[in-house]
């Protein structure tokens, strides 16, 4: 199918078009994609390093097998069958309580359909400064429609294992050190034809002007693909845009449109993983196209670049992160290796070196233990 044929952006559809066309060229010629690969010496390998370092971005290929994808496809459908049968409900489509119902944090975000509910707002800090182009809404539509669940380890055995994927959590380790400690995790959902934008952003708000301040210190977010994803339906990021604070508006206003003239898509297969630096300035169009992109993320930062730190109180309430609150919100990691090391007891577990010599079985008691761990997530 040519991208011509999925893009249905009004009076601007061949141009979008071509731009997907040509972005997707760009990120192909990158060289910022290929299979997890270690040194002689059991270090992530120095190209993949570099790569990431320069560009912001890489594409892991292959890392997760079908049977990890069907199980994650499983407790994808559970938890569309268990949410809110519409935005407002507090019950499923059988009338059952709905997936977060009786939680505390706030777990379920909606957009109307191919809109753009954040940018130009002051909305998450304002961090979404120029409105995304919103296509003419299909008649049939609904409402809105489910685009994110956070917090979503406590309703997905299949994510909490992801999350302890070895090979990734080394990958961790290798930028953030040994200590990394979690950011937040999340289930993106752009569904065909409907899905909403994501404005240009950069998610760090609070690091910028700190004395130490690199590349690496407001983190990455691993973004595990279930389905692939394209120009089309995909997040689309800036090359190289991570290495300081930018100024969207003004980027926007030189390329002549919201389509940021040398912006990237993510090309994935179903089971690739790509790596993004929070400080890259990223963002997704509206998908008019017929393929859903469902996306697993999981983020993680430098210990020391939260440890003592103000969250910005996006993701959590702003407060102040220190050992007690980063060792509570750290707990899903041993609960992850745990849950994984049942699942797939052929693989060495990734040993967390803060939670040496402590405990962590996944088991029912420990489901509970972890009900609203997101009110603790370390948002900078």
């Amino acid at each position: 199918m040519a991208m011509s044929d999925t893009i249905n952006y009004g009076a601007q559809s061949a141009e979008m078009s071509e731009y997907c066309e040509d972005g997707t060229a760009r990120a192909l010629a990158l060289g910022n994609r290929g299979p997890i690969r270690w040194d002689s010496n059991g270090q992530l390998h120095t190209d993949i390093l570099d790569a990431y370092r320069a560009i912001g971005f890489y594409v892991f290929t292959d890392v997760l097998d079908k049977a990890e994808l069907d199980d994650l496809e499983r407790d994808l459908h559970d938890v569309l069958a268990r949410a809110p049968k519409s935005r407002y409900s507090d019950v499923d489509a059988l009338n059952r309580p709905a997936l977060g119902s009786q939680l505390k944090g706030k777990n379920l975000g909606w957009v109307a359909p191919l809109s753009d509910p954040l940018g130009g707002t002051q909305r998450s800090a304002g961090r979404h400064p120029v409105k995304m182009y919103e296509p003419e809404v299909p008649s049939e539509a609904p409402e809105a429609v489910l685009q994110i669940v956070l917090g979503s380890l406590q309703f997905s055995d299949a994510h909490l294992r992801l999350y302890g994927h070895p090979a990734l959590l080394r990958v961790a380790e290798a930028i953030h050190g040994e200590d990394f400690v979690p950011f937040n995790e999340a289930i993106w959902i752009k569904h065909p034809y409907l899905g909403g934008s994501v404005a240009w952003h950069q998610d760090g708000t609070t690091q910028w002007h700190r004395p130490d301040f690199d590349e690496d210190t407001h983190g990455f977010n691993f973004m595990a693909q279930l389905y692939g994803c394209d120009a089309a339906n995909g997040l689309w990021v800036l090359p190289g845009s991570h290495v300081g604070p930018a100024d969207i508006p003004a980027l926007c206003e030189v390329s002549g449109s919201e389509r940021l003239k040398d912006a990237v898509p993510l090309i994935c297969a179903p089971g690739d993983v790509a790596i993004c630096n929070r400080q890259a300035v990223h963002g997704s169009f509206a998908n008019t196209s017929p393929k859903p992109r469902v996306t697993f993320n999981f983020g993680f930062h430098r210990r020391s670049s939260v440890l003592g730190v103000t969250g910005n109180g996006i993701h959590s309430e702003e407060a102040i992160y220190d050992d007690a609150r980063i060792a509570e919100r750290s707990k899903v990691i041993g609960y992850a290796i745990s849950a994984r090391s049942a699942r797939f007891p052929q693989e060495t577990p990734y040993a967390y070196l803060p939670q040496a010599g402590q405990r962590f079985d996944w088991n029912e008691d420990a489901r509970a233990d972890i009900s609203d761990y997101n009110l603790l997530d370390l948002g900078i």
